[in-house]
């Protein structure tokens, strides 16, 4: 574990580089203003940060979590990506929160933080399993591994994986869309 900001530090075990111009599938997802979006019809630039889970101030976050490289961080990733809204806004690029927690659970959190954007629910893992995502089992729980894709027009272009330190992902896909894709 990495003691100066206490988070266990992931590492490319190789588990996305299938992804990369990959289309996304078929497939509609719940958003937490209880809108399905359809993965396949996005059009323009859309980013996806995928999370494990989003802790609540009233349930106990599990036991050893700080110690799973890639675990900590969901809700300062997720406010990074609240707090560059703007830019994204500005580029013209769509973000999308996403974890496998049910959208009843991710409203909390939307109020919680005013976040600006959605949050989609890959409850049943249909999205996860079809991408085949990493994934890692806490409680009995399955969660993704923290992934970031880039998508035009619903196919990928850019992984970012792991991601590491959560807090600076949104600010690392603005620099890339940037330097890249404008």
């Amino acid at each position: 574990m990495n003691k100066t900001n206490k988070l266990a530090i992931p590492i490319d075990d190789g588990k996305c580089d299938h992804l990369f111009n990959m289309t996304l599938p078929q497939l509609s997802l719940l958003s937490t203003s209880n809108n399905t979006i359809d993965l396949s019809k996005l059009e323009g630039l859309t980013v996806f940060y995928f999370y494990p889970r989003m802790g609540r101030p009233d349930i106990e976050t599990p036991a050893g979590w700080g110690d799973i490289p890639g675990a900590s961080g969901c809700t300062p990733q997720t406010c990074s990506f609240k707090d560059q809204h703007e830019d994204f806004s500005r580029l013209e690029v769509d973000v999308y929160g996403v974890s496998t927690q049910a959208s009843s659970y991710q409203k909390e959190a939307v109020d919680r933080l005013s976040l600006p954007f959605d949050i989609l629910s890959d409850e049943d893992l249909n999205l996860t399993e079809m991408l085949n995502l990493p994934t890692f089992e806490v409680e009995g729980v399955i969660l993704t591994k923290r992934v970031t894709l880039i998508c035009q027009d619903s196919k990928i272009i850019k992984v970012f994986y792991p991601v590491y330190p959560p807090k600076e992902n949104a600010q690392e896909v603005i620099v890339y869309i940037k330097n890249n894709l404008l």
